[in-house]
């Protein structure tokens, strides 16, 4: 291979790399002066392990569509012989408007389940503890994740979206649905990370918001809460909802050990067999606030 091959092949990966780049200066400035100015906790822009938060953030955001390029061909495929054929058409032939909207509320069914088998099932909870081992939130711990966690989150939130013909992402990878859902899914996920004091009033029963998703990352009271990403009224559908109207978490993290550098962090799951899920279990849930 030629010096002139080797920049031709480097130059797609440069350019994601600067894509990324430009996506994360506009979210820090959206971000970091709403969390100076309406700081929920006091707390440095430049926190402990944010350079953890960064390095998860290129390579979740690099990674993320290598690993769901055959588990969603082999998904697609399979729903389309399992799934009966009129199903698919009505999904597929409805107007884009009702398609979008059936899409974010399918797929947050999805997403909801994944998330919460995340919690309960003790070999998921080895990968999304990483998630939850930050003892700061602001929006960057939202991209604190196992790469397996987000695929897995990803594949289950897609799998009713395929199954009921809204999307079709292998077939058109400009498909606008599958493109307008996955924004959606990241931009909020930053807004409910941030360390913002914000209350939205009524809205707050029909959007998620950082006080609903702060109580999810509490350290020990209602982490198994909370569990939606767009749509919080799924919980309260699946009995998880959580949200007192004057009260936020004191601390947030896990008692499980957590190594602090990247490569530990990955390896974690592995060294992890023997943990419980959590440290808590479980219980029988309180009453909606």
């Amino acid at each position: 291979m030629t010096y002139t091959d080797s920049l031709s092949a480097l130059l797609p990966f440069a350019t994601d790399v600067l894509k990324l780049t430009i996506w994360l200066v506009l979210l820090s400035a959206i971000f970091i002066p709403a969390e100076r100015l309406w700081a929920l906790h006091r707390q440095p822009v430049l926190r402990h392990a944010i350079g953890v938060d960064v390095a998860y953030y290129y390579l979740n955001s690099l990674l993320i569509s290598l690993l769901l390029m055959v588990p969603f061909a082999v998904i697609a495929w399979t729903l389309h012989r399992v799934v009966p054929n009129p199903v698919q058409t009505f999904g597929a032939g409805l107007p884009f408007g009702w398609r979008f909207a059936a899409a974010i509320v399918v797929g947050e069914v999805g997403c909801y389940w994944a998330h919460r088998w995340l919690h309960e099932v003790p070999l998921l909870w080895r990968l999304h503890s990483i998630h939850h081992s930050a003892e700061q939130i602001d929006f960057l711990v939202n991209t604190r994740a196992h790469p397996l966690d987000l695929a897995f989150t990803r594949i289950a939130g897609f799998i009713p979206m395929f199954a009921l013909g809204l999307v079709q992402p292998t077939q058109n990878p400009a498909d606008p649905v599958s493109l307008g859902v996955m924004l959606i899914g990241k931009v909020w996920q930053f807004f409910i990370h941030a360390n913002v004091r914000w209350r939205l009033g009524w809205l707050e029963y029909l959007v998620s918001t950082p006080a609903f998703h702060h109580w999810h990352h509490s350290r020990h009271d209602h982490v198994n809460h909370n569990y939606s990403t767009v749509l919080p009224w799924m919980d309260w559908i699946f009995g998880t909802y959580y949200l007192p109207r004057d009260r936020w978490p004191d601390t947030y993290g896990t008692d499980m050990p957590m190594p602090e550098d990247l490569a530990g962090q990955l390896l974690h799951p592995l060294h992890a067999a023997g943990e419980t899920t959590a440290t808590f279990d479980v219980k029988e849930r309180p009453p909606a606030a």
